[in-house]
């Protein structure tokens, strides 16, 4: 007899469910929602990254044909959105960013005034008849002019422009450790601003039900309960009066998992209008006007013994957030997540970290796939490669000698791990690219005059944040928990709702997977359901990798419920205790018979249709319900990857000749999904290692509002990935799963970066900042070391 455990669906690549749909052109996007009467909104924007506004006029504007209204703050008169954190003034500044802008214009891109028209064509003509007059101010576009002396204040009340100043860690007698330090290695690296380009860009579609009284939002977000308890607020309605209605969803990366303003103003809109209000966002406003990312500033140096065995770590971490904290998570998101994870993978005896958000007339950064990770690891990786050149040690080696080998570690940051495979994968990396002979054609090619270099990066992935870790970075709004629900109909079949948001991550494959399993029914069967706040009480989305390790555990939870109900109901009809009933074959069967079993359908009929057969300690029906919350530090998945590349000095290009990668995320649900979790955020980290960057002039105006101006790789550019699997289960959640989602992305930049460095080791040059351009690479090729520029 076939064992249940061949049967398991946890662990198989499944062939994804969304992909008929999604690939036939049948998939349902915001843009895709059509109402009757339905009108189209656009944004007037300002022009100026840093003014005091005189006066928005916008008489003419309405009398465009086509137009229907126009509306600035004043007329809406809407509250603000404002992210919170639980800290003194002395560590975080709050700042209110108004849904449109009322007396002052912080960013080029601001949202002004909205503009309503028949079509979207009206709309736009509606803007150009838009006359806005400012007061302009000196714009603060970078760090220097920031935190310089007297600089002009892009918030009064944020002094020396800073919103975020924190000391976590600092260990006793650190100076003096790297006094004593036989070895002191420094690295200073920058890192470019980036947009986190989903395919989809942002937009909404508003309506008023009347039947319901309630204003019904259709959204590409992530976070869609959060966007309507900030809907609620900002336009004073109860919770209930705000539905929120995520469809399928082109992507999203971090860049939709904050409230957008221009959501929160259409919904407005709609609701004034009593009329279905659609905007949709534009590649140049999602390229300068929507959240950015990344733009970071790091000063590390690291203390190593004669062995090579780190000492402390030292790091001041700047992190220019743009011109507003978004909600929920404040501009701390990326100085805490730096200073809270940095020493990452290895055994660190001593610790010291400062770590500031600085604002400036710049488009305010959100979340992106990684969050500061990408960078600390480039830099600490970039320490461990100074630190073995300087000792005379191979790369690999010095890592061995200081990656985390015991588990459960607790570090000198006050995390502890779990136990992971980092040792395993960084021999597993090396081993791999030795095996394919790389190392022996490095050799032969410097030979030959070519440039070719080996590199890795090792690092975890925390994940599995529980509202305990939120906590600890003093949040007010404090994420964690999720909950859902298992139902099962009279024909047996299976709807999942999850507090999660699918924007890519397949879902409604690896929800099916755990459920099929958990009550052994047809994955055929099972049906997720997610993205709408009215089906589910609060769900915190999908951020941090925690769609499968929180909101799967709690889908699991639930299932296992429905699952004791189903025992029980059989046992019932039986009359045998519960416990000698188990779940299998579509049904339940005795555990002394395993001929008799009573199907789910049965089973159903008995719980809707003939309940007066129940006990009465049975409640009629199949609906189960769960909570889950991680109440430590999170799991921590890990990987190491190794990358090859050539450098060719007559254009400079980087050319990525092989990746490997070896990551460990617990039980992958689904090999396959890990996998395209793994390309996708590998295709990204190059991106950010080679290609992406959002620069401003020194008036504020962005230099990238087109394709034309914003590098992004093409496939010609992103190269094959070898995957090898790790599997170590987690203890904490109910599958056994680690998340997966951000891991690609964290460790390509410091992989890329450590293998160009290799390759231009002849040449003297160490390039510490991103992307790496042609230009730099042409010139570390044909310029002495001394030639170079800071």
């Amino acid at each position: 007899m076939k064992s249940a455990k061949d049967d398991r669906l946890v662990g198989r690549a499944v062939a994804r469910r969304e992909d008929p749909r999604l690939l036939t052109g049948h998939g349902r996007f915001v843009d895709d929602v059509e109402l009757p009467g339905m009108l189209h909104a656009q944004f007037v924007r300002s022009t100026v990254a840093h003014a005091v506004l005189t006066e928005v006029d916008l008489t003419q504007v309405r009398q465009v044909p086509g137009v229907v209204a126009a509306f600035t703050a004043k007329d809406l008169d809407l509250g603000d959105i404002t992210a919170q954190l639980g800290r003194p003034l002395t560590e975080f500044v709050p700042t209110a960013m108004p849904v449109l802008a009322r007396d002052r214009v912080r960013y080029v891109g601001e949202p002004i005034a909205i503009v309503v028209a028949v079509d979207p064509y009206a709309a736009e003509d509606g803007l150009e008849a838009a006359k806005v007059t400012y007061e302009t101010l000196t714009p603060v576009t970078c760090e220097d002019q920031a935190l310089a002396p007297g600089a002009p204040l892009v918030h009064e009340e944020a002094t020396h422009n800073t919103l975020v100043d924190v000391s976590l860690f600092a260990t006793e007698g650190i100076d003096e450790i790297f006094d004593n330090a036989p070895c002191v290695v420094r690295v200073e690296a920058r890192t470019g601003r980036q947009n986190a380009l989903p395919l989809e860009t942002r937009g909404a579609v508003a309506h008023w039900d009347g039947r319901e009284e309630q204003l019904v939002l259709h959204t590409c977000t992530q976070v869609p309960h959060q966007v309507r308890t900030v809907a609620s607020r900002c336009l004073r309605l109860d919770e209930r009066a705000v539905r929120v209605i995520v469809p399928d969803m082109g992507g999203g990366f971090g860049l939709k998992c904050v409230v957008g303003r221009e959501e929160i103003a259409t919904a407005a809109a709609a609701l004034r209008l009593r009329r279905p209000v659609k905007w949709i966002e534009d590649r140049k406003d999602a390229l300068s006007a929507s959240f950015l990312a990344r733009e970071q500033h790091y000063t590390a140096r690291a203390a190593f013994d004669v062995d090579g065995r780190i000492l402390g770590l030292d790091a001041d971490v700047v992190c220019d957030m743009g011109a507003y904290s978004c909600y929920p998570f404040t501009a701390g998101i990326e100085p805490l997540m730096a200073s809270a994870e940095m020493p990452g993978v290895y055994k660190v005896p001593a610790y010291r970290v400062r770590g500031r958000a600085i604002t400036t007339n710049k488009a305010p950064t959100a979340p992106y796939r990684g969050v500061s990770r990408p960078q600390y690891v480039m830099v600490v990786e970039r320490l461990m490669e100074s630190a073995a050149r300087e000792l005379g040690l191979d790369p690999v080696e010095i890592r061995r000698r200081n990656i985390i080998t015991e588990f459960p570690y607790t570090g000198v940051n006050k995390i502890t791990y779990d136990p992971g495979s980092y040792l395993e994968s960084l021999n597993l990396c090396e081993q791999a690219l030795k095996e394919a002979g790389w190392y022996g054609r490095q050799a032969a090619a410097r030979a030959e005059g070519r440039h070719i270099g080996i590199g890795y990066s090792c690092f975890s992935e925390r994940t599995g944040y529980g509202s305990t870790a939120f906590a600890a970075r003093k949040m007010e709004v404090v994420p964690g928990f999720d909950l859902a629900e298992v139902r099962m109909d009279t024909s047996g079949a299976v709807t999942v709702t999850s507090g999660t948001i699918s924007h890519g991550q397949s879902h409604e494959t690896t929800m099916a997977q755990i459920v099929a399993d958990a009550l052994h029914v047809d994955i055929a069967k099972v049906k997720l359901h997610q993205g709408d706040t009215d089906r589910i009480t609060y769900g915190w989305g999908t951020f941090a990798s925690r769609s499968i390790t929180v909101g799967g555990s709690a889908v699991r939870l639930a299932a296992a419920k429905l699952g004791d109900k189903l025992r029980a109901i059989a046992a019932a009809e039986w009359g045998i205790p519960p416990e000698e009933t188990e779940l299998d074959r579509g049904g339940v069967r005795r555990r002394d018979d395993p001929d008799a079993v009573l199907t789910h359908e049965h089973l159903a009929e008995t719980a809707y249709l003939k309940s007066h057969l129940l006990p009465k300690d049975i409640d009629p029906g199949l609906t189960a319900t769960a909570a889950f919350d991680v109440f430590n530090d999170g799991t921590f998945s890990n990987a190491t990857h190794g990358v090859v590349v050539e450098l060719h000095e007559g254009t400079g290009q980087v050319e990525i000749l092989a990746y490997v990668c070896v990551e460990d995320c617990g039980v992958a649900i689904n090999p396959q999904v890990v996998e395209g979790q793994c390309r996708g955020g590998i295709a990204q980290g190059i991106a950010g290692a080679l290609f992406e960057q959002v620069t401003y002039d020194g008036q504020g105006e962005p230099s990238a509002t087109s394709f034309m101006d914003y590098k992004v790789p093409t496939a010609h550019e992103i190269p094959d990935v070898t995957i090898h699997h790790l599997e170590t289960p987690c203890a904490f959640t109910e599958t056994g799963a680690k998340g997966a989602g951000e891991g690609g992305t964290i460790g390509a930049p410091a992989a890329v970066l450590n293998a160009v460095n290799d390759a231009l080791r002849a040449t003297g040059v160490e390039l510490d900042n991103t992307p790496i351009t042609p230009e730099t690479v042409h010139r570390a090729l044909t310029s002495p070391a001394l030639e170079q520029t800071p």
